[in-house]
């Protein structure tokens, strides 16, 4: 079984967001960056997967020089091999752009199963493992929380409102992670170690034979509006207090 996961390397959630004063992007100085969350489940399952039935996972990331920390991470964890797109042309593209570059890596490597994490937590599009499948031309399963894998088919729970789809597809596929998948594993000593030796192809636009096309771009970024102050209603009585919170609905809040 020839697993890929595919990991982006994102602001840890702990992390204090700044906007730069001109809009063109958040403030990088300070930040710790992590695996985004989703792909850890996406990595611990293939991990899983290459247990029970052999072969190799190959770790796949797109991003800046500080992203080979993120592979060697999973790397660590237990994946077999990884490839790091490392093009500055290519960062902060949209969806398609860095599911295109995905896709030209993936080609050239055998795969029976590719995870996603279901979206990334930094941009929250959920659109890359979708494009992904769909420039692979291979089926897709997306939010998954259990596979199961037996021969050339899986079989996925996916949770929707008020009960679970269990959907068949055949292999290969895409598999797009959700909470509930699994707990990731955590990095052992040894295996850290390990992570150092393990072999991580980095390639560029140009050897991935992709065109840079960006469909969509951010045109600026602004931080959420400052919260107005809350307001303590005071008063001896309940009756009194009631009153006047039903004033400060009716004529500040404008809401009653």
């Amino acid at each position: 079984m020839n697993v890929v996961a595919c990991v982006k390397q994102v602001p840890d959630t702990e992390t204090l967001i700044k906007v730069k004063p001109d809009g063109s992007g958040i403030d990088e100085t300070g930040i710790k960056w992590v695996m985004n969350p989703y792909d850890e489940f996406g990595v611990e399952e293939a991990l899983r997967l290459k247990e029970k039935l052999g072969g190799d996972v190959t770790i796949v990331s797109l991003g800046p020089a500080r992203a080979l920390e993120t592979i060697r991470t999973a790397l660590a964890m237990g994946a077999d091999k990884g490839i790091h797109i490392n093009d500055p042309a290519l960062e902060g593209t949209d969806a398609f752009t860095v599911a295109t570059a995905l896709a030209a890596a993936i080609k050239n490597i055998p795969y029976d199963i590719i995870f996603c994490g279901q979206r990334a937590i930094d941009d929250d599009s959920g659109q890359v493992g979708a494009v992904l499948a769909e420039l692979l031309g291979i089926p897709q399963v997306t939010v998954v929380t259990k596979v199961e894998v037996d021969g050339k088919t899986t079989k996925v729970i996916r949770p929707i409102e008020g009960a679970q789809l269990l959907i068949e597809s055949s292999l290969p596929c895409v598999v797009t992670a959700q909470k509930g998948l699994n707990e990731p594993r955590y990095a052992s000593l040894p295996g850290i170690m390990k992570a150092k030796k393990k072999p991580v192809d980095v390639k560029d636009a140009a050897g991935l034979g992709v065109t840079i096309d960006v469909k969509a771009k951010v045109v600026k970024t602004l931080p959420p509006p400052a919260r107005p102050p809350g307001k303590i209603i005071c008063g001896e009585e309940p009756a009194e207090k009631a009153k006047e919170l039903a004033r400060l609905l009716r004529e500040e809040a404008k809401v009653i």
